[in-house]
């Protein structure tokens, strides 16, 4: 559906973009993150064609976007992170014009009009002129038109953005509905959003691809994490010759306390046996947790350059 290989964007001497490659499949819905100026709006933009790249190639639904642009765009619905709009047009009046942008005959245009309206609940602000619109409001007319022509490829920039907690639910409902029969990408810094919806990750660092891959491939058997005053060697010894504890590692330390990390087959179930061995030698115990293996802790080594190989 979506074919990238090579894929750089320069501005001078700042390298935007450098030798990105991936593919994305019909309806898988992709996360596309990084920290501002990692590259991704870059990507986007030259995925729908508003931006040429340096050099690599595109390739939509088949179709070398340098040189069938206009047919490649026709299959894309983008919501730019602050999407133009006219605020002295009506919602409808507004929808009606970029369905004539997109190419959908008069006679087309009342049902997909009336179709998005339903998709993004804007009935009641249907008439109204979008200068009078709340953000969240703004935010749905953006989706709207994007999903006008129903293409088979959604680009989508922040879609949350400006949304109230329930509006939020019903924007995650209608990304799943849409990915039945269209491609999705997401960019947003809201990592809760792409755990919500999302089946895939890119992660963007300092314009390069940092990593590809499925949520539900994220992360290892997590650590336990014990937080004593004891040295290194006095906790090596004293929990290694545990059945369920295989390593002792040092994480950080202060002036007084030191965090460890255990590992261990199973962290849940080795948590009362380590409570218990310390709590035999009387020593002290500040913090006993299971380490985190969530997207944000991802997202913190990978774009922090600290992920050790081990544990990718």
């Amino acid at each position: 559906m979506i074919e990238v290989r090579g894929l750089s964007r320069r501005y001078g001497e700042l390298r935007a973009v450098q030798d990105v490659s991936f593919e994305i499949g019909r309806g898988e819905i992709v996360g596309l993150l990084g920290h501002n100026g990692a590259g991704k709006t870059t990507i986007m933009k030259m995925l729908t064609g508003y931006l040429e790249p340096s050099a690599g190639h595109i390739r939509i639904d088949g179709l070398d976007i340098a040189e069938q642009r206009r047919e490649a765009q026709r299959r894309i619905g983008y919501l730019p992170e602050n999407c133009p709009l006219y605020p002295e047009m009506t919602v409808l009046d507004y929808l009606d014009y970029q369905a004539s942008l997109q190419g959908l005959e008069p006679r087309q245009r009342p049902a997909a009009i009336r179709r998005a309206v339903e998709r993004t609940e804007l009935g009641p602000k249907a008439t109204a002129t979008i200068e009078t619109l709340s953000r969240g409001y703004r935010q749905r007319v953006g989706v709207a038109q994007a999903i006008l022509h129903a293409p088979g490829i959604l680009i989508l920039d922040e879609p949350t953005n400006g949304l109230d907690p329930s509006q939020i639910q019903h924007m995650r409902a209608l990304v799943r509905e849409l990915a039945q029969d269209a491609t999705v990408i997401i960019s947003t810094h809201i990592l809760q959003e792409v755990e919500a919806v999302c089946g895939r990750v890119l992660i963007m660092r300092g314009g390069r691809l940092a990593l590809d891959s499925r949520l539900d491939a994220i992360g290892r058997t997590p650590r336990l994490l014990v937080t004593l005053e004891q040295d290194l060697d006095a906790v090596r010894s004293a929990l290694t010759g545990l059945d369920a504890v295989t390593d002792v590692s040092l994480l950080d330390q202060d002036e007084t306390l030191r965090r460890f990390a255990l590992e261990t087959p199973d962290a849940r179930s080795a948590a009362p046996l380590v409570a218990k061995t310390l709590g035999e030698r009387g020593w002290p115990l500040y913090g006993l947790e299971q380490e985190r293996q969530d997207l944000e802790a991802l997202f913190g080594a990978v774009t922090l350059e600290r992920m050790e190989a081990a544990h990718v």
